[in-house]
């Protein structure tokens, strides 16, 4: 418990440094209190956004846009991994054009799926999806590539057919590459959410902090950008909890 314990309070010690850090720099005049707000006032916008400006909706709009897209990112692009895995002709013509899409600025279709979708929450889970099925197909298919032939072919040997093959050796050799991709999507598919959410006013904590923003409430805007993070560290732990999960089943 005491090595589980450590990182995390080291943790938590540099948050804390960096919060009285910030505090004495803004207090100094080190650094202008319009364009930073300290760490106590930040702390105090917090009850506001809680009880006045409904912090707790935003959030559960937030997690189920990006949740609902890394999901469907993740029923769609690790099937198509192992498409371009098992069809090597396959991999080799379209590997190069995903990842070309990762690089560029697919949120600027926004408007496109505004007029598909309407002013809905559909938008943020569509734009979410198309950033976060890339990075899954990629490393999907890196994993699967990955598996170390000998394994397959001793599976084949014994009589394995290509489902139990897939589902024993497959799989758990490329679950680290897959799930890396799974990560990538969360952290891709948060930040288009949010964007989407801040530009066309939809909701959620990207909305909150556009709002806090146009009323210049530096602090409470500082204190959305902290449920923010909040939000991607509580997707970080579920992703490495549910590997964990899978790793000793």
């Amino acid at each position: 418990m005491r090595r589980g314990a450590g990182p995390v309070l080291a943790g938590l010690a540099a948050v804390a440094g960096l919060a009285v850090a910030l505090e004495m720099a803004v207090a100094a005049g080190l650094i202008g209190g319009f364009v930073v707000a300290p760490p106590t006032a930040i702390a105090g916008a917090m009850p506001k956004l809680l009880f006045e400006e409904g912090v707790g909706r935003a959030f559960l709009v937030t997690f189920a846009s990006t949740f609902s897209a890394s999901a469907l990112a993740a029923l769609v692009g690790i099937p198509a991994g192992y498409l371009l895995y098992r069809h090597a002709w396959l991999g080799r013509a379209y590997e190069n054009w995903i990842a070309a899409l990762f690089s560029a600025p697919l949120i600027l279709l926004y408007p496109m799926f505004l007029v598909i979708f309407g002013r809905s929450p559909a938008v943020c889970v569509a734009m979410g999806f198309l950033v976060g099925v890339i990075p899954v197909i990629l490393k999907t298919r890196e994993g699967f590539l990955g598996a170390r032939p000998v394994l397959v072919n001793v599976a084949r040997s014994f009589g394995a057919g290509e489902a139990e093959i897939l589902r024993k050796v497959l799989l758990p050799a490329a679950r680290p590459a897959i799930f890396t991709g799974l990560r990538l999507c969360l952290i891709y598919a948060m930040i288009n959410v949010v964007g989407i959410e801040f530009l066309a006013n939809l909701g959620g904590l990207g909305f909150l902090v556009g709002e806090m923003f146009d009323r210049y409430d530096i602090p409470a805007m500082y204190a959305a950008l902290i449920c923010l993070v909040l939000t991607s560290t509580l997707f970080y732990a579920l992703t490495g909890r549910a590997e964990r999960w899978l790793g000793g089943r």
